[in-house]
């Protein structure tokens, strides 16, 4: 017993069709309103939708694909009943859905809607009787013009009570029943004694594969019978039973004939090695909305965004769906998938997940009626009008110039318009989509040549005849029947649409395949076992992005980094993951071979930065397999016959669809008789379709894999009750959490990237864009998390519109003035420039909630909504106030609640507490994103300087200036007033600080002096601090006599208690000088005793650091300048180096400068290559030391007053740039002065140790060094 259900359930995987359905009114429980329409009652009862219900399905039910009755019935009829009169249009229509059950499988619906004459007398009475109320509310209200009178209508009448309401009108609406007659026959008008009414009727059948054009056919066959004065040759229920028990799936690579009422319907599947069945007309999808609206719809598609269709056909929505989803290949769409949901699903817009969704248009709508609760990242597509909205900064496709000039080729073959906006037929269903022959002869004939049952004569006959009928026209064969040579033409159309579907999608499929051609080399296999790795994935990474971008064309970057985080892109990684201890899914194996065939017939090297575009050249031999197909059928299935039916039963009403006998398709009627004619091929490969499952192991690990990928159930989603809804968006919550949880986690794993290498996580490295992207999905998440549950919508980003709320709430709307600090002001180019200064213990803006958010306001007018907030975003996270604005945002209850639906994120305590605690965690990592993102924004910059302890009474006679610069600019000088130790201005973003200079004026006097211990500078807009270390004197007549000094920068991490002094006027003073001034103050004698390993060593550690900073990606290098002037840099590394074993002879042992060695060993150069014919020299005379002769006197003829100590830096800049520093080494080395100066020990007498040093430089020389403007300012060489 348990062998026959198992051997039935295999059986019914592989038919054909599913289930059958008939949607309509049920007489018995009469007219029900539908509430959840959406419709005004002020319309007419003969405008207004009605509850439609499943009238029957056959059969009862299947054990892989249970039958949901509220789904398919809302699928079937979207907009519930509608009746008509005679005086409507009556025309069927067509259209499909699609429903996915929990385990992920995905079956089609295909429903032939028409119109069936009402016949039950309660029925039409019912609707007699509201229209006559209609009738009399509406003239009551519009001659009293009573507000109250249309409360009453907004209540419908109760089904029970129907019959009793004529006579309970009052006596005084007699006068009003009386006009009624008067407005017969106008739109909406109902008489039964003139009128006939009709009622919508749906013909629904359920596949397991697209069969539309199959499906399609047999629907409209089967109503053309039904409409049919004369009767079928059989009894509808055998064409039902057929195509229910009897015809099978079509083996892959094969195709099958079926027989419908009025003649045979052909039916193909792809082989294996071919894309997967599509058989939704792409070229309509294109025709409809263009190929440049086409791919931007499907890079929406592939990021992931919220895509919305809108159209008044229901069968436009399924298309472009389809045609999108097809596209995707090899990828999958693995979130919501509803291309049509009716209106009491309208609640599934405030999803805060990714959506693939479409919606019908009433009548005379408008885009602006549309209540859609964040737009942020929401793709709209406006099928009707051909339009598609994306989201702001979306991301080019990959070569898509080419690839629409691509596409555009191949649509203008079929002859087809690239811009897209012509009608398409329509998707009625009328009698001439049959395909059937009126002559009895040609009939005959041709099913015979279907069927394979004709001679070689009688075949060539035919085919003569048949040419001649294309030739010809085919002529008209009978009355309102049709012709042969339109037969021809409905077949060749059928083909030509078959064949660009698949060039299409292979145009496609190549640019996939040459994007990613090798993303195997980069799949990272880290647990070996299936359970391990399942238990570990969320903490697993399985791809090396960084690895894999950074052998990409650079223009492909911003497209492809935003895909690869995906969860269409991370399944896609997992099934190749999982593919090591299970089968390959289906679409995954097929590219993968598709990828071995093109490496097999590719010679070339290329290499993929400069990979040029290729064109798929694969289009015919695609479409050969398919035509071939389509010509002529491999199997043909079992003819419908009669059944075991009583007398009487199966007889014909035209016009009336029969009511089908239960009793023969509840299930298949004798199995064995006819299951004996099926083709062995059609049994013999159940282990090929795409719809079934592995089996044994590899079946339990795909659905624990498939669990993991699919959280939200497509059977839950379609419930409408309140209990569903309520259970839905708790799991929408859930999604949030989660998906905010691994956000973070990945944003925190890929910052700290040389922690995760070290425990064998994770890549070497993140790149900026890599950093901008993950920031990029946060932005996204929290634009959705805001907008779930939203009442009321106001503008596009619904976090901005909370902000805005709670900023009017406050009661802070007045200027910024008010509040302590400065006054700030948007900026323009590099005009802005303010500056003020501060009395003492003045307060300084510091960033609050509101702060900020006036702030994103001045910014500039061209930030859409959507942009500030992100830009608000951007700023929080750069100043580790994330978390903290947000929690003070949700803080405001009332608001919340005023804004917010019960349902909503927000409204969920313990999970918004959750979520607030994941985005702390990012305070645990330094963000530049907004400083290096909004690049053209006005910020306030405070210096202070801070001197030395002792000393510091020496400010008061000095009058400093400060030039800072930094990534994208400098300030400009920036004069200090007397008495002053700080200076505020304002000026365009600099980017990340790296320079400060900090000079006194030429005509100072030497009582001008002060010893500097550093800089503190203060970006008053992202809290940043930026400390520059000097340690030196500034002014004349002490240290080196300098008047200005280039300082490098570092950026300190700000603190939270323990750095309240920054926002206080008073500067904080150091206790002791750092270490770089004990190192410059230090005396010769201990510079002499440096040991010579320690200077070596530190020689190779700054060499070495500069070659690793050009070998990384360039958004991935730091600062060039810190690696060459700073702590560790290459100027102190060689200044230690020619230190080391310096002579003294004097008494004090005071500071001596490498400056002077090096000015005295050219005039030394210069003076014996003017004695040399006297006394010979054993230097080498040439390029080198002119060089250097040369570039030390333009240093010191320089109008900048840097001191020994900026010479020298300015010196090994310019020498390392030019790549002459390793040829100036061996000249000092072997200058005469050299052996006066040095001692025997010193590095700089020892030829080996100066070779090697030599050597080290000159790996420098194929680096490119491009130095700040700062540095060489002043020296033009």
């Amino acid at each position: 017993m348990n062998r026959t259900a198992a051997a039935a359930g295999g059986w019914a995987s592989c038919r054909f069709a599913h289930y059958f359905v008939v949607c309509g009114l049920d007489s018995e429980t009469g007219l029900e309103p539908d509430d959840g329409a959406g419709e005004s009652f002020e319309q007419s009862p003969i405008r207004r939708s009605f509850k439609s219900k499943v009238l029957v399905h056959y059969p009862e039910n299947t054990d892989r694909n249970p039958f949901n009755k509220d789904a398919v019935n809302m699928l079937c009829m979207p907009r519930g009943l509608s009746f008509r009169t005679q005086a409507d249009i009556l025309d069927p229509q067509f259209h499909s859905f699609t429903l996915a059950s929990d385990e992920g499988t995905r079956s089609y619906g295909f429903v032939h809607t028409f119109y069936e004459e009402v016949t039950s007398p309660q029925i039409i009475t019912a609707m007699q009787t509201l229209y006559q109320m209609h009738h009399v509310e509406h003239h009551s209200s519009s001659s009293a013009s009573s507000p109250s009178s249309s409360s009453s209508s907004a209540s419908s009448p109760s089904t029970s009570s129907m019959d009793s309401l004529a006579s309970s009108l009052e006596e005084s609406d007699a006068e009003s029943l009386a006009g009624v007659s008067g407005c017969l026959g106008c739109a909406g008008s109902f008489d039964p004694a003139r009128d006939i009414l009709y009622v919508s009727k749906a013909l629904c059948l359920v596949t397991p594969l697209p069969f539309l054009q199959a499906s399609r056919q047999f629907l409209a066959q089967l109503h053309q019978a039904v409409t049919s004065q004369t009767p079928p040759p059989l009894p509808l229920e055998s064409y039902i039973h057929n195509i229910l028990y009897e015809v099978p799936l079509p083996p892959p690579g094969r195709s099958l004939r079926f027989h419908g009422v009025q003649g045979p319907i052909m039916c193909q599947r792809p082989g294996p090695e071919e894309l997967p069945l599509g058989d939704y007309p792409l070229g309509e999808a294109f025709s409809l909305l263009g190929v440049d609206n086409m791919v931007k719809l499907l890079t929406c598609a592939l990021l992931e965004t919220q895509v919305l269709l809108y159209s008044q056909d229901y069968q436009h929505l399924m298309t472009v769906a389809e045609g999108i989803t097809t596209l995707l290949f090899p990828f999958q769409w693995q979130h919501i998938y509803l291309p049509i949901i009716s209106t009491p699903l309208h609640h599934l817009l405030d999803a805060p997940v990714p959506f693939l969704m479409g919606i019908q248009r009433r009548d005379g709508a408008e885009r602006s009626s549309l209540h859609l609760p964040h737009e942020a990242n929401l793709c709209f597509v406006d099928i009707d009008n051909h339009c598609v909205e994306a989201p702001e900064d979306l991301p080019l496709f990959p070569d898509q110039t080419e690839l629409i000039q691509e596409l555009s080729e191949v649509l203008l073959h079929f002859g087809l318009p690239p811009q897209g906006g012509m009608s398409t037929k329509p998707t009625t269903s009328t009698t001439s989509s049959a395909t059937h022959l009126s002559s009895l002869v040609l009939e005959d004939l041709m099913e015979d040549r279907r069927n394979g049952n004709l001679g070689g004569e009688e075949l060539a006959v035919l085919e003569r005849l048949q040419a001649l009928a294309r030739r010809c026209g085919g002529g008209k064969i009978s009355e309102g029947r049709k012709t042969l040579g339109h037969v021809f033409e409905e077949e060749e159309e059928g083909l030509m649409a078959a064949k660009l579907n698949i060039q299409l999608r292979e145009v496609f499929a190549v640019r996939f395949a040459a994007m990613f051609g090798r993303y195997e080399e980069f799949v990272i296999h880290s647990t070996l076992d299936l359970d391990s790795w399942l238990s570990n994935r969320e903490g697993t990474i399985s791809f090396d992005k960084g690895s894999f971008l950074s052998v990409q064309p650079a223009t492909h970057l911003h497209f492809l980094s935003q895909f690869l985080e995906t969860s269409m892109f991370s399944s896609f990684v997992d099934g190749k993951v999982i593919s090591r201890w299970a089968d390959r899914e289906p679409l995954q194996q097929l590219f993968d071979n598709r990828l071995e065939r093109e490496r097999m017939y590719d010679t070339g090297d290329e290499d993929s930065h400069d990979h040029p575009f290729r064109k798929c050249s694969s289009f015919f031999e695609s479409a050969q397999a398919t035509e071939r197909r389509l010509m002529k059928a491999d199997h043909t299935a079992i003819h419908p016959h009669l059944l075991d039916m009583k007398i009487g039963q199966g007889r014909h009403y035209p016009g009336y669809f029969p009511k089908l006998q239960a009793d023969v398709l509840g299930q298949a009627q004798n199995t064995n008789k006819w299951s004996s004619r099926v083709t062995p091929s059609r049994r013999s490969e159940p282990k090929r379709s795409t719809v079934t499952d592995h089996s044994g192991v590899d079946s339990e690990h795909r659905q624990k894999h498939t669990f993991i990928r699919r959280a939200l159930r497509q059977s839950k989603i379609l419930d409408p009750s309140l209990q569903a809804v309520t259970q839905t968006h708790k799991e929408f919550v859930d999604e949030l959490l989660s998906e905010c949880r691994l956000k973070t986690k990945r944003m925190l794993m890929e910052r700290m990237g040389k922690e995760c290498v070290e425990l064998g996580q994770g890549e070497a490295s993140i790149t900026g864009l890599q950093e901008n992207t993950l920031i990029h999905g946060l932005c996204d998440l929290l634009e959705r998390t805001w907008g779930h549950g939203l009442q009321i919508k106001q503008g596009k980003s619904a976090l901005w519109s909370h902000l805005l709320h709670y900023q009017a709430a406050q009661g802070k709307l007045e200027a910024p003035a008010e509040s302590p600090g400065v006054e700030l002001s948007a900026c323009s180019g590099s005009n802005c420039s303010d500056q003020r200064t501060f009395d003492e213990g003045a307060l300084l803006l510091r960033g609050s909630l509101i702060q900020d958010v006036r702030f994103i306001q001045t910014m500039s007018d061209s930030l859409s909504e959507v942009g500030q907030a992100r830009a608000w975003i951007h700023l929080a996270l750069e100043k580790k106030m994330l978390s903290q604005h947000l929690k003070e945002l949700l803080t405001n209850q009332e608001l919340l609640r005023q804004l917010y639906k019960s349902h909503a994120f927000l409204l969920c305590e313990e999970e918004r507490e959750q979520f607030l605690f994941h985005l702390l965690s990012l305070n645990t990592v330094d963000y530049l994103c907004f400083t290096r993102v909004f690049t053209s924004v006005c910020i306030p910059y405070r210096v202070v300087i801070i001197p030395m302890k002792k000393l510091s009474i020496a400010m008061a006679t000095v009058n400093p200036w400060v030039c800072v610069s930094g990534e994208l600019g400098d300030s400009g000088v920036k004069q200090i007033p007397k008495n002053t130790q700080e200076i505020f201005f304002q000026c365009k973003n600099l980017g990340r600080l790296s320079t400060l200079q900090l000079g006194v004026q030429e005509n100072s006097g030497l009582l001008a002096k002060c010893l500097i211990d550093c800089v503190m500078v203060y970006n008053e807009i992202t809290g940043h601090i930026y400390k520059f270390p000097c340690g030196r004197w500034l002014g004349k007549g002490v240290g080196d006599g300098s008047l200005e000094r280039v300082l490098i920068g570092q950026l300190v991490s700000p603190g939270t208690e323990e750095d309240a002094g920054r926002w206080t006027g008073t500067p904080p003073e150091l206790a002791s000088p750092s270490q770089s001034v004990r190192t410059v103050l230090g005396s010769l004698g201990n510079r002499s005793r440096m040991h010579s390993v320690e200077v070596q060593e530190d020689m190779r550690e700054a060499a070495n650091n500069l070659v690793k900073h050009f070998h990384k990606p360039e958004q991935e290098r730091g600062n060039l300048t810190v690696l060459l002037c700073g702590e560790g840099g290459l100027v102190l590394a060689l200044e230690k180096f020619l230190l080391h074993g310096f002579k003294s002879n004097r008494l004090f042992q005071r500071n001596v400068f490498v400056w002077d060695f090096v000015e005295k060993s050219v005039v030394s150069m210069e003076t014996a290559d003017q004695m040399g014919d006297l006394h010979g020299s054993t230097l080498t005379k040439g390029p080198p030391c002119d060089s250097l002769c040369h570039y030390v006197s333009a240093i010191n003829a320089s109008s900048r007053n840097i001191g020994k100590e900026g010479k020298f830096q300015l010196f090994v800049c310019l020498g390392i740039r030019d790549r002459l520093l390793s040829q100036w080494l061996p000249l000092l080395a072997e200058c005469s002065l050299t052996a006066r100066t040095y001692e025997e020990g010193a590095l700089l007498r020892d030829r080996a140790t100066v070779h090697s040093l030599c050597r080290i430089l000159q790996t420098l020389n194929e680096f490119s060094f491009n130095l700040e403007a700062a540095l060489v300012k002043g020296v033009d060489l």
